[in-house]
This record gives C-alpha cells, structure tokens and sequence, in this order.
C-alpha cells in the first residue's frame, strides 16, 4: 500500500433538505401521459360526462312544460304522462351516463397511480447512497404517499366535478340567453364570476398553511419513526419522555397550522354563501316580476329556480374542489420532485457487464471527500491481488467502511480510479459490479416479513 492518508468517515447528515417549487401547470403536464395512454377510456368518459349534464340541465326544461301543461286548457292529460315519462329517463340517464363515466375512468385512474409509484419506487433505489443519507426515511415514505392520493385527488375532482361543473354552466348560460331578458344573465355571470374570483384569491392565499401542514406533518413522522427504529438506544438512555417532547413539539406547531387552516376555511365558505344567497335572491327576484307583468309563466320561475338550484350545488362545493385540488398539487409536487432527483451515480452510456477474469482489485491514486472541503483519501494506492485474503485494519472512522462503498461505487471517487481486473467500475454496469461482490455486513438486517 503506497501513500494514504485519511480523516473521519461519517457522511454528513442534511435534515433540512430545500424543497423544489414546481409550478401547477408543469405538475400537471407531468402527469398528462400517464393518462393519455388510455385516450379512448378518456375521451369515452368525457362523452359519456357530456351526456350526464345534457340529461341533467334537460331535467328543469321539461319540469318547465310539465308544470305549464298542467293547465287544463294548454294540453290533456295524455301529454303531463308523456313528459313525466320523460323526466324519469332523463333523471335516470343522468345518473347512467355519470356511473358509466366513472367505471370507464376507474382504471385510468389507478393505473397512472400504479405507474407512477413503481417509477418513484425504482428511481430512489437508482439514487446514490449520499441522497438517502441526507433524507429521513418517515418524511420520504409519508411524501411518496401523499402524492399518491394527490393524484387521485386531482383526477376524481378535475374530471368529475369541476368539468361537469363548467359543462353544466355553460349549457345553463345557453338557455338563460336564447328564452329570457338578458339581466338573468348577467346576474348569473356577475355571481360567477366574483365567486370564483373570490374563491382563488382566498384559496391562493391559504395554500401556504397547507404547505406548512405537510412539512410540519413529514417532520413529526420523521421523528416518530426515527424514535421508534431506535427503540433500545431510547431505552438505554432512559429518554422516553425526551423523544415524547421532541414528537409533542412537531405536533403543536402542525396543530398551530391546521387551526389557522381552518379558520381561513371558515371565512371562505361565509363569503362563498354570501355571494351565491344574493345571487339566487336576485334571479328569484327577477323571474318574480317577469310572472306578475306576463313575461313569463309559472314554468319559467321553476325553470329558472331549478337552474339555480343545480348550479349552487356545484358552485357551493367549488371552493372546497378547488382546494383539494390545490392542496392535491402540492402533495404531488414533492412526488414528482423525487422523480427528478438528480441520480448521482449513473451508468455512462454503452457501459457494459464488468468481466470477472480473478477479480485482481486496484485503487491507484484515489481521492475522495464526501464534501468538497472534508477530504477523507488523499491519493491512495494498493493492490489485492485475485485469490487473496486482504484485511484493512484501523481505528473507527479511519475510512475503512468508506474503501467498501466506494468499491460497490456507492459514491463517485474525486480522483484517481477504482478496478477489477483493469476495468475502471465507472465505465461498467452498476448492477453487474455489485452481483459479482459478496458482502457480509456488519449489522444484521432483517426486513419486517417471514424468513420464507
């Protein structure tokens, strides 16, 4: 062994790792192709959504003739049996048209989800061990699974209420334009669109407490988990109800968010009544007038009233879609942020198998610091030969542990390189460098499932 020197060995642990901010828009072009490989099941289900609230906004139209043909001398008995035979299908296509929308994009759904945490799942073994050592286990896990059921959040609420929800409006705007005075309209626009502004500008400006919910939410199971792995070191110290009060603290400034999150919640939903209570009164109001002066029939007040009852519901959980959808795309942001994690240790392209010809081990020259201003090996040279025993004896921390990561090329050397039989293990397939080393580890592992 030619000159070596080196210094302590542990990584360094980084516990607050910065997140990456992603813009809305590029988290849902993200998850767009996982989709739009099932684009006939999409494109059937939004027919079939298309069709759901043609039959929906149909149900008031024809509640309107029923209502008018009840005057005896408009129409006989014969036509109210028809249309009451028509308004039962059409309550019924509804209902129809929405469940087969559903059952058509149920396994879209589910299978984007399943596609995405395999590929999240394999991209975290594929990162190096420098990027495991600075994450916790408990944040990571609780991220990946929060963003999971972030995109099922966004899909079930995009698709299935706020597309209706636009679809609907739209067919309802149609109508109030064609038959009625046009400050049906207008009142009904003006609604529309102070809510949603209302809704975003609130909404916008309580998305910030949810971000801190989810960090503050990942740093309480991150020491939960933490303490629980390390079940006997907190029994050997007797520090129980220290790890209690440091898991306590983590919880009383998540609770501190979520109060302040439900608080602005509460002044959203007011604001939001408020403004759909003066809208209806208004439309009552005018539709009123237009009976007392003629211009319209007993038919039209509940065609309208009927309206305005199928768009508050919507409108009235807009708000809440909204932000379930905002709070969906900031659970998803970190998924696909983990996604995108720069993976450190990569196979150059056309690397190929490492050749085993005796399995001869040379460092020449090596270098490395798990940081750039902590170097550990300074220019270190030695050779195992093939078919030889060969101890590296020292004290802790003097870089023995670190000799055996970087062979399994765990970390990248700063200089110098690391083969076998001549062959650089940069330039060869990872997977096969580490199926042609056998390692005994110096901790037991077992992981929790039967030996079988």
């Amino acid at each position: 062994m030619r000159h070596s020197h080196s210094t302590a060995l542990p990584a360094p642990v980084n516990k607050n790792v910065p997140r990456t901010e992603r813009g809305d828009w590029r988290t849902i072009r993200t998850l767009l192709p996982y989709l739009w490989e099932y684009k006939a099941r999409v494109l059937a289900a939004i027919v079939c959504l298309v069709l759901a609230k043609v039959a929906n906004v149909g149900v008031p139209v024809l509640l309107k003739r029923i209502v008018d043909s009840l005057d005896a001398q408009m129409a006989p008995l014969a036509v109210p049996l028809a249309l009451l035979v028509g308004y039962g299908l059409l309550r019924l296509s509804t209902t129809l048209f929405t469940e087969l929308r559903e059952f058509l994009f149920a396994k879209v759904t589910q299978r984007a989800t399943r596609r995405i945490a395999l590929q999240v799942f394999r991209h975290l073994h594929a990162l190096s061990l420098r990027f495991h050592l600075q994450r916790q286990t408990g944040g990571l896990t609780r991220d990946v699974e929060r963003g999971q059921r972030g995109i099922s959040t966004l899909i079930q609420f995009t698709l299935f209420s706020i597309l209706p929800t636009l679809v609907e409006i739209a067919l309802v705007s149609a109508i109030l334009i064609a038959r009625y005075d046009w400050t049906f309209m207008a009142i009904t626009a003006g609604a529309l669109v102070l809510y949603i502004a209302f809704t975003v500008l609130i909404t916008e400006w309580r998305t910030h407490f949810r971000r801190t919910m989810n960090e503050l939410d990942s740093k309480a199971n991150t020491r939960a988990i933490d303490s629980l792995l390390n079940y006997e070191t907190v029994k050997y110290f007797g520090n129980e109800e220290w790890e209690a009060r440091r898991y306590d603290e983590s919880l009383h400034r998540w609770e501190t968010a979520a109060v302040k999150s439900q608080s602005s919640l509460s002044m959203l939903n007011i604001g939001q009544s408020a403004i759909i209570a003066i809208a209806v009164t208004l439309i009552m109001w005018r539709a009123t007038v237009g009976v007392v002066n003629g211009t319209m029939t007993i038919g039209d007040l509940v065609l309208v009233n009927a309206f305005m009852i199928q768009l508050y519901i919507p409108l009235n959980f807009l708000g809440v879609i909204y932000r379930e959808i905002k709070q969906a795309l900031a659970d998803m942001e970190r998924l696909f942020a983990l996604i995108e994690e720069n993976a450190e240790i990569r196979d150059p392209p056309g690397a190929l198998p490492l050749a085993i010809r005796g399995a001869e081990v040379r460092f020449e020259n090596v270098y490395f610091g798990y940081e750039n201003n902590r170097q550990i090996l300074f220019d270190m040279s030695f050779t195992i030969p093939a078919g030889r025993t060969v101890a590296v004896v020292g004290p802790s921390g003097a870089g023995k542990s670190t000799l055996a990561r970087l062979l399994y090329r765990f970390y990248d050397i700063g200089g110098g390189r690391i083969t076998i039989d001549g062959q650089d293990i940069r330039n060869v397939q990872q997977s096969s460098l580490r199926a042609a080393i056998g390692i005994v580890p110096q901790d037991t592992v077992l992981f929790n499932d039967s030996i079988e």
